[in-house]
């Protein structure tokens, strides 16, 4: 279970967080992928190929593809799980296939913004392959410097985007629509119920947009990233609690991005600390860098630490 949370009407600088919820770790690694980067050949015989636009930091998982991240332009891009059976992709129809592991890259590769994004998202067809023997429901959000945000689910066999910056808040299942339609029975959006403290996806929904809500102006931009931290914190599952169908499903990681000044943050829930990586400093570097996010001592600005690394998918 994962929930990303967007905080973009505060003066002071546009921001995001996730959380990452799995039964096992996702073995997350740390990249930044140069613009120029040649990107294609998995196997499909419709299989899209491209040299990426713009660079960008991400976030690998399992060595299979990018599940979140940041580029040069303030574009963020994040993977959230969705129940397979609230899933369908496109059929074959002659237009070039990304698989969804690499869709996440290939939006940070090839868009600056969310509406020019969205105004492009027919030219590809998403497919679903296997992903540990498993195949993998997801959808995907977008925000940017603008303060701007879509929800892009795959339902139906087509893509339904909810584009625009009321969007701040995503889980998991059930789908955008059906959360918002829950969210209504919630004050202040409309009902009279209190914010509940469950872990299921809906309740982790409307508990993000709750305090989201009520969050103060920040007063600089030490707050306007912890704001989003202290929120994203809140619908965490600390390690070892037992998720409502008796499996386990902690968070393992926490990311963020302050869209505005184009960092990225990280923080291991094994670590009690955050890093940052300033993707000014990189933007123009030509070569793929790596560093592992679950050291448990690193703090700070990191962005220095990088090392020459080769992308495995």
């Amino acid at each position: 279970m994962c929930t990303r949370i967007l905080w973009n009407d505060n003066p002071i600088a546009k921001t995001v967080s996730r959380c990452m919820d799995w039964s096992v770790s996702d073995e997350p690694e740390l990249w930044f992928v140069p613009r120029g980067t040649e990107r294609g050949g998995t196997g499909d015989t419709d299989a899209h190929a491209w040299r990426s636009r713009y660079s960008s930091v991400v976030t690998s998982m399992w060595s299979m593809g990018t599940v979140d991240g940041l580029n040069e332009k303030g574009l963020g891009a994040h993977a959230l799980y969705l129940d397979p059976e609230d899933v369908s992709f496109p059929d074959p129809d002659g237009r070039p296939s990304v698989p969804n592991a690499l869709w996440v890259q290939y939006l940070l590769d090839n868009y600056a913004t969310v509406a020019e994004a969205v105004a492009d998202i027919n030219s590809i067809r998403i497919t679903s392959p296997t992903f540990r023997g498993i195949e993998l429901g997801i959808h995907i959000a977008l925000e940017d410097a603008t303060g701007d945000s879509a929800i892009i689910e795959p339902l139906d066999g087509t893509l339904v985007v909810h584009h625009g910056p009321e969007y701040t808040v995503m889980a998991n299942s059930p789908t955008l629509d059906k959360q918002l339609e829950n969210l209504a029975r919630y004050r202040p959006f409309g009902g009279e119920l209190p914010p509940p403290g469950d872990i299921t996806s809906s309740d982790r929904f409307v508990r993000s947009s709750y305090f989201l809500h009520y969050l103060p102006e920040p007063a600089n931009l030490e707050e306007a990233v912890a704001g989003v931290f202290q929120l994203i914190a809140n619908v965490s599952v600390p390690y070892g609690a037992p998720y409502s169908t008796g499996d386990v499903y902690p968070t393992w990681w926490r990311s963020g991005a302050d869209l505005t000044n184009r960092v990225y943050y990280f923080g291991s829930t094994r670590s009690p600390n955050i890093f940052w990586i300033t993707l000014d400093d990189l933007a123009d570097g030509s070569q793929v860098r790596r560093i592992d996010p679950r050291q448990l001592t690193l703090v700070g600005d990191q962005t220095e630490n990088l090392q020459p690394g080769v992308l495995p998918y």
